[in-house]
């Protein structure tokens, strides 16, 4: 198989990259030069976002079973790339979001949610969702339903994580001490591995797959504790889990999912949209996802050998609580006079 990875030199297109040569594909990865793609592959060099940015892929005469992109802001980029491509790859696939659906997301929705209004294949930036929903129709306007597959992926983990959420889990673990754990420590949480992802993708290309697929874990996957207790286990920091009710942390203004990364409280919405998915077309279809200790393990090592501190990607939100805050709900937590969340 002959596959174009439009970026590939982090997190998910790394990933899909890696995977696509362990099983003996050919991979063309284009990107800006910014990060060394992994070795094996066939480099071009262009800025999606400038003037003639694709002239490299233009003048290029490579032809593809498929075209992976991971874009994630303005839509025209991907309608440009996927009009340049048409003709010369035989499959588009998109990785997209569950936050293409229109909010609130229900509880155990499926592929065939409300989606959001608004986006347009050829608009520029305007918001995570609506870029990412115009990112898709520019997918199929291009290839058509039929050669187009999105991949709407949920909560993604693992190695070469740059958007913060489990090496920031890792390092707080591993300064040891009283960790603000958020209660209950049985909630289950739905991710994926970006592995997990990246087999399940090349799987759907190899059998020709096509339309909108939510791709994340099953409901239950893994719960906060098992996560953070594997944390513990692999880092071997000299850390207490202190599991804390959800009020005593809203209280705290800590926000759900950015300042406690993966957590979101058991009540409400926000908790049925991100942790109660329906993936079962993508299981029906092989999807396989691999235990959260193992996802834990892996992140440590990958994350100890780039010396400990994780690539941050620059449009997305730092996670993490302050620590003087943590400090606090903690002395909340455990009734210490005179302490306030």
């Amino acid at each position: 198989m002959r596959l174009l990875v439009l970026g590939g030199t982090e997190f998910v297109g790394r990933t899909v990259v890696e995977a696509a040569l362990a099983r003996g594909w050919e991979v063309t990865v284009f990107h800006r030069g910014r990060h060394a793609p992994p070795a094996g592959v066939r480099s071009l060099h262009g800025d999606r976002t400038a003037p003639d940015g694709l002239a490299a892929l233009a003048g290029d005469d490579g032809t593809w079973d498929a075209v992976v992109d991971t874009w994630s802001a303005a839509p025209v980029a991907v309608r440009d790339a996927a009009r340049l491509l048409r003709g010369r790859a035989g499959r588009y696939v998109y990785v997209s979001s569950r936050s293409v659906y229109a909010w609130p997301w229900p509880g155990g929705a499926r592929e065939d949610a409300p989606l959001v209004e608004g986006a347009a294949a050829d608009a520029g930036a305007t918001d995570y969702a609506r870029d990412k929903r115009g990112g898709e129709l520019a997918a199929v306007e291009a290839f058509g339903a039929g050669d187009s597959l999105l991949v709407r992926a949920g909560l993604i983990l693992g190695p070469y994580e740059n958007v913060g959420r489990l090496p920031w889990w890792l390092n707080r673990v591993a300064r040891g001490g009283p960790v603000l754990a958020p209660g209950p420590r049985d909630l289950a949480v739905q991710y994926i591995d970006v592995r997990d992802l990246a087999g399940w993708l090349l799987g759907a290309v190899e059998r020709s797959l096509s339309g909108p697929y939510d791709l994340v874990g099953p409901p239950g996957t893994a719960t906060m504790g098992e996560l953070l207790e594997a944390c513990v286990r692999v880092t071997g920091a000299d850390a207490e889990l202190c599991w804390t009710e959800p009020r005593l942390i809203l209280d705290a203004g800590i926000e759900p999912w950015t300042g406690l990364p993966v957590w979101v409280p058991p009540d409400g919405e926000m908790y049925d949209a991100v942790h109660r998915s329906d993936v079962s077309r993508a299981l029906a279809t092989g999807l396989a996802c691999r235990s959260a200790g193992e996802t834990v393990a892996d992140t440590w090592r990958w994350l100890t050998g780039i010396g400990g501190t994780a690539p941050q990607r620059p449009d997305r939100t730092s996670v993490g609580v302050d620590p003087r805050v943590e400090d606090q709900v903690l002395a909340a937590a455990r009734g210490v006079p005179g302490t306030t969340p």
